[in-house]
């Protein structure tokens, strides 16, 4: 009896899945973790060619396909080999998750449309990995979106539309995987995208997850973001940004954008963006935030370890609260000093702050340069230092640490390579 040669089945792997997994050598080592899959869709199968993966300190590098040993949802094994220099999309190339994945298309039978939410690869004999279906989900038009049905495997050969770039697109797929990075990272992946892309997901982003991003992102991505939105919306979008951030990015846009952004945006939020950009901006003024968490002397250490647990209160301004005499809104009444957390963390939740606090810790005048409030946060080991006005004793606002490291290091420096940050960063320090 003849036994007859067993035939396995080509593998076949999902894109969407890979997203995120770690990419190991032959010995087990992590490399690092996939960031996206580059195909080419304009060929007659397309093909995944390559993986763009996250290694050291952020850095985004190129992995042939040739290199890949095994490929399974969260075990891609390597022969060790990966060049560390930097990856740079050519035009023939598209990303998969970032670009392909959410793009609209037709069925070629006539029976509608429909959006990709995955693709589908296989490796055939000459070990290139194939696109052979998209995951497609049948949509319809509604009312205020696109309604979505049944899902089903559709060979590229069926469908039109996945080539054009032109046509609107849906982000829903690649903000899913948005949803536990943090707001740098997500301005770190929405740098990379082409501009048009990017557009398309800062517009389906909420109000308050686009403003976090926004400000991670270099001046000219933000710029570019905020002039594409509708004017109401990107006044909502200023509304809650942190002051000082909202008065760097309303100072880059023209000046007739600027005028007509604050007057769509709420009064209190417009009144500090107008105050913080009538000061220089290497000066505290210019980089203080009009909303450090500030009580009165007879609050409690209770209610301040309720203030400073707020989400919205970045950490450096939670570290230490600003006890004032009423009124509590910047420009308030007369500062007392400050209650370093610390500090209220050994105290009794009754405590009142008054009995607690550092008289030391004083205010710096709004025209003080970059250069004094930098020597001042070091000499005082602080992460954030008050701005008072000199004449009045009210206080204006806070300097956190993280503003003037921003402003320290070169206004490009989001973009920049880490070796070339590094290089300029010992310069500016060494002279």
């Amino acid at each position: 009896m003849t036994t007859q040669p067993k035939t396995s089945r080509p593998t076949r792997v999902f894109l969407a899945k890979l997203q995120g997994a770690d990419v190991f050598d032959p010995l087990g080592d992590p490399v690092g973790r996939i960031h996206d899959i580059v195909v080419l869709i304009r060929r007659r199968v397309p093909e995944a060619i390559g993986l763009v993966i996250e290694v050291t300190n952020k850095r985004r590098v190129f992995l042939p396909m040739s290199r890949i040993t095994s490929m399974e949802p969260g075990a891609i094994i390597t022969t060790g080999l990966v060049n560390l220099r930097r990856f740079n999309q050519r035009p023939i190339e598209t990303l998969a998750m970032s670009e392909l994945v959410d793009r609209q298309v037709t069925f070629k039978d006539g029976s509608g449309k429909g959006l990709i939410e995955d693709i589908a690869v296989e490796q055939d004999r000459s070990r290139q990995w194939l696109i052979t279906d998209f995951y497609v989900r049948r949509v319809t038009p509604g009312a205020f979106r696109l309604r979505r049905g049944d899902a089903l495997l559709v060979p590229p050969s069926q469908l039109s539309g996945y080539l054009d770039t032109t046509l609107p697109q849906e982000a829903s797929t690649l903000l899913s995987t948005f949803a536990e990075l943090k707001a740098a990272d997500v301005a770190d992946i929405l740098a990379d995208l082409p501009a048009q892309r990017r557009l398309e997901v800062s517009t389906q982003l909420t109000d308050e997850r686009l403003a976090d991003i926004l400000e991670e992102l270099g001046d000219e991505d933000r710029v570019e973001i905020l002039s594409s939105l509708e004017a109401a919306r990107a006044a909502d979008v200023l509304d809650v940004m942190q002051p000082d951030d909202a008065a760097d990015l309303v100072a880059d846009l023209p000046e007739d954008v600027a005028t007509n952004l604050l007057e769509l945006m709420e009064p209190e939020e417009a009144e500090d963006v107008r105050r913080l950009l009538a000061y220089d901006e290497f000066t505290a003024g210019g980089l203080m935030t009009t909303e450090p968490v500030i009580l009165p002397p007879d609050a409690t250490v209770a209610t301040l370890l309720a203030h400073v647990r707020r989400e919205d209160i970045p950490p450096a301004l939670a570290s230490m609260v600003l006890v004032v005499r009423p009124p509590l809104e910047t420009p308030t009444g007369k500062f007392l000093g400050a209650v370093h957390i610390q500090r209220a963390l050994r105290e009794a939740p009754q405590t009142l702050l008054g009995t607690i606090i550092d008289t030391q810790v004083e205010g710096v005048a709004p025209t003080v340069g970059i250069g004094t409030v930098t020597r001042l946060l070091a000499t005082y080991n602080l992460v954030a230092l008050p701005v008072v006005d000199p004449e009045t004793g009210f206080l204006l606002g806070a300097v956190s640490a993280d503003d003037v490291l921003d402003n320290l290091l070169p206004r490009d420096w989001r973009d920049e390579d880490e070796d070339v940050t590094d290089k300029t960063m010992e310069r500016t320090i060494h002279g």
